[in-house]
């Protein structure tokens, strides 16, 4: 049976991950959270002024430290235990209660910093995040049937780049598919649907017409948030993934192996 964690509605989590107090990842911080807090119950995460401990180790495992065996089993089990940093149960319960999630970060070498890695590998633990099985089929229960199922993410992510060279047939690849580990891999796989990204491209060139361009253009996309659809990812217990290969059935997407395939529509 999966223990979800039912989250509060009307309450959102920001986690903001930038070193510098006067970057343009700042602004947009300091605008957004502002818009957001007139429509949620608002948590903010400053990751690098709070002085999070991205690194995932034996603190994490509590009196099971120095054990052997599988790592996220042992985290699985410090976490029943109530053996959870206090860092990483302020960040489990800040998330438990939203139902709505924000994650900012520029795009450095082409993927969030090693920060917000780090709070992903510490906090979607296994036993709060997930971990179950499903009854019937005797399958862990992954991407759309986490612990964190009746949440939406909004990725906020600054780039140097522009659209083009971030674009399908960019050289610094697809933006998209630069980050499917995140909205995929990480947050669809405990349950969270993401909705569509929110990039500021040429970040490095604007100036100050530009940084407040982008700050109305933020504070516009927080004022419909409710109203918009996450991207439809397929759920793999949903029938067209082949159970034994947790493959695409030959009948979905014939010979294509682009990682469009994975969304329903």
């Amino acid at each position: 049976m999966n223990s979800f964690h039912k989250p509060i509605s009307g309450h959102a989590h920001w986690v903001y991950t930038h070193p510098q107090a006067d970057s343009l990842n700042r602004h947009l911080l300091q605008v957004g959270r502002s818009a957001l807090a007139e429509k949620y119950e608002l948590t903010v995460s400053d990751l690098y002024a709070d002085r999070f401990n991205p690194t995932l180790g034996e603190h994490d495992l509590g009196s099971l430290s120095g054990a052997g065996g599988n790592l996220a089993e042992l985290t699985g089990e410090a976490y029943a235990r109530g053996e959870v940093e206090p860092e990483v149960r302020r960040e489990q319960e800040r998330l438990a209660a939203s139902e709505l999630l924000v994650l900012q970060f520029p795009l450095w070498w082409y993927g969030p910093p090693a920060m917000l890695k780090g709070w992903i590998d510490r906090v979607l633990q296994t036993g709060f995040a997930q971990g179950d099985v499903d009854d019937s089929t005797g399958l862990p229960r992954r991407y759309g049937d986490g612990r964190l199922m009746g949440r939406k993410a909004l990725i906020i992510v600054t780039a140097g780049d522009d659209s083009r060279t971030l674009g399908p047939r960019g050289i610094s690849g697809d933006l998209e598919s630069l980050l499917f580990p995140l909205t995929h891999g990480a947050l669809w796989y405990v349950g969270i649907e993401t909705l569509d990204l929110h990039v500021v491209y040429d970040a490095d060139g604007l100036g100050a017409d530009g940084r407040e361009r982008e700050a109305t253009r933020l504070t516009a996309r927080i004022a419909g948030l409710r109203e918009e659809r996450a991207r439809p990812y397929r759920r793999m217990l949903g029938g067209d993934y082949d159970r034994s290969t947790r493959a695409l059935v030959d009948s979905v997407h014939p010979g294509r192996t682009d990682l469009t395939i994975h969304r329903a529509g």
